[in-house]
């Protein structure tokens, strides 16, 4: 077995695997013969030697037993390197050639350029590699609502160009956060093929980081997250009081920045608001563009769940809708979580979903929730009361300024403090659906433009808490 079976191996790698991986992960390796039927591959550090290990060796043993005339070899990987006699070996042109072509690097050569580690070091427990990004975390599938549009305009910018670097992006649990930064690594992807986009939550960094340290190849970890053209990283509030992991994102950070490499990060609250971490690491995350996501309005939320359902097949009303959302409205995955139980509930019971058999499947999902703070009756008379109105012109069909604008207030404080649908409102108000919709947005529009308007309605909230 000679060299030339090696180089034949890697011409199939290389019009078989993604010219970034192959020159990442295949082309550090070097072959070292032992016998006819056992080949050693050295790998230049352990985190190669772990990446190959874990996602190309069976196909390494196919391919080398194929050219080997279907003679079955054994594989063994170690870090190590040629012996000089091999290591003098040029390159084959076709090497050469494909090095200069794609304009990389592997992240192996260059260790390897900048040290030898020894062939006795102990072996990690695990490779440090990014987690992958999930299918369904697209901008296609993304909801963007009054809540979320400036952070979704600020994700789509960021997939595009790195003009606000870095870009965190804060708020609630399961409120888009991860869905919005996985989006902006899908399309970067498409766009940006053979850039080198990582992803992982920050316990991950923080781990990696712990097991690099115990197995004395810190200087490689540093040079794989230090060498990324984008990162990705989420929840970042979990580097709160581990100091020498905030120690050693911070210079990964700097480094990144200065280098121009992107970097986005999630996390539940704003910089600034981060407790256990150092004044001079959140003066960095705030350094670019931060923006949050809030809960998300009724009326996108109903828009959630009408989306997911549909690529169930099924085609959800919107009375179901927004049952569901006016009783789960502050968390997305609840949301989903809800929506999952009431389509296997449907499926395995063999019902229709219907208003009805919707109470039934998700009663203890809303049982916690199901006893309305505030009932329509209620709000009326107090709208009517602060208004100056009688109750039966603020029910009347009139249509004066001085009557209408009350009249869409009430709606709108029914429709965010009850648990009715627009229906059931409608019904209350002798208005049908659409008027209640019309209403709502008429009046959440004048919120946040007209400052009397706003006053009004918060006074209103507030009489009605107390």
């Amino acid at each position: 077995m000679t060299e030339p079976l090696w180089q034949r191996c890697l011409q199939h790698l290389e019009r078989e695997i993604a010219p970034q991986e192959f020159n990442t992960w295949i082309r550090p390796l070097h072959m070292q013969e032992i016998s006819k039927q056992h080949i050693v591959l050295l790998a230049p550090n352990r985190f190669v030697l772990d990446r190959v290990q874990q996602h190309f060796s069976a196909r390494l043993i196919e391919l080398l037993t194929q050219l080997n005339h279907n003679q079955k070899l054994q594989l063994q990987l170690q870090v190590g390197t040629r012996r000089k006699s091999a290591q003098a070996q040029p390159s084959t042109a076709g090497d050469r050639a494909g090095q200069k072509r794609n304009n990389i690097v592997s992240f192996g050569d260059k260790l390897a350029q900048n040290r030898e580690p020894p062939t006795n070091r102990a072996k990690p427990q695990r490779v440090w590699q990014q987690s992958p990004l999930n299918q369904k975390f697209t901008f296609q599938d993304f909801v963007a609502g009054n809540a979320n549009r400036l952070a979704y305009a600020a994700a789509q910018q960021a997939a595009e160009t790195c003009d606000f670097n870095p870009l965190f992006i804060y708020g609630g649990a399961g409120l888009g956060k991860t869905h919005l930064m996985q989006a902006v690594g899908h399309q970067l992807r498409q766009t940006r093929p053979q850039a080198n986009i990582v992803y992982l939550p920050t316990e991950r960094f923080v781990s990696d980081m712990v097991k690099a340290i115990q197995n004395r190849v810190i200087e490689d970890f540093k040079a794989y997250y230090r060498s990324v053209d984008v990162l990705l990283i989420d929840d970042i509030q979990f580097l709160a009081g581990k100091v020498r992991s905030q120690e050693e994102f911070f210079h990964t950070f700097n480094t990144l920045i200065e280098g121009h490499q992107q970097v986005i990060m999630t996390c539940d609250r704003a910089p600034r608001a981060l407790d256990g971490l150092e004044d001079r690491l959140k003066s960095r995350l705030g350094s670019g563009l931060t923006v949050t996501v809030d809960v998300p309005a009724r009326d996108t939320l109903v828009s959630i769940l009408q989306r997911k359902a549909a690529v169930s097949n099924v085609k959800l009303s919107d009375e179901v809708a927004e049952f569901i959302a006016n009783h789960i409205n502050s968390n997305i995955r609840e949301l989903e979580g809800a929506l999952h139980r009431l389509l296997a509930s449907a499926r395995f019971m063999h019902r229709e979903i219907s208003l009805d058999f919707s109470r039934e499947a998700l009663h203890d999902l809303l049982a916690p929730q199901i006893q309305p703070q505030y009932n329509i009756t209620e709000i009326q008379q107090q709208v009517a009361d602060y208004f100056k109105l009688s109750l039966e012109d603020l029910l009347s069909k009139r249509r004066q300024r001085v009557i209408v604008r009350p009249r869409q207030m009430a709606i709108s404080l029914c429709k965010d403090l009850t648990e009715q649908s627009l229906t059931e409102i409608g019904h209350a108000f002798n208005r049908d659906r659409s008027t209640v919709t019309h209403s709502y947005k008429t009046i959440h529009k004048l919120v946040g433009a007209d400052q009397s308007v706003q006053q009004d309605y918060q006074r209103l909230r507030t009489q009605l808490s107390g």
